[in-house]
């Protein structure tokens, strides 16, 4: 049987401006250009392009850690993963009430980018409750 350390995944989940999570973890699953994506530990060299959405990392004791992200890119690279984002958030930093008015702001702006940003922080809170 492999140790923890052969199985685990190297996870970085990185905003412009912040690391938001580190860690290891024995599952990613994020949403790309391509659809949703699952990796476990040795995963195919990968680089995809990120879109809004929720990712979700597994912990190894099984915690499951979910963040919103904004456009950006997915590294896979042995067992190491990069998430690089423009923004990111953790389920406990995003707020239902700022995140409703960010929505309806962005409908009647009629931007599509900040609507899909807004409902991807929307389905963190769904998935986090």
């Amino acid at each position: 049987m492999a140790d923890e350390s052969t199985t685990a995944l190297q996870i970085e989940l990185v905003a412009a401006d912040r690391v938001v999570w580190s860690g290891q973890a024995k599952e990613v699953i994020a949403r790309t250009a391509d659809g949703d994506i699952g990796v476990l530990a040795g995963h195919a060299p990968l680089l995809s392009v990120l879109v809004p959405g929720v990712v979700e990392i597994t912990s190894l004791d099984g915690e499951v850690v979910r963040a919103a992200v904004e456009e950006g890119f997915l590294s896979v690279a042995g067992d190491h993963v990069s998430i690089l984002s423009e923004d990111a958030f953790l389920a406990s930093e995003v707020d239902a009430k700022s995140v409703q008015t960010e929505l309806e702001a962005a409908q009647k702006d009629d931007d599509a980018n900040a609507v899909l940003r807004a409902e991807a922080k929307l389905r963190l809170i769904d998935k986090a409750s």
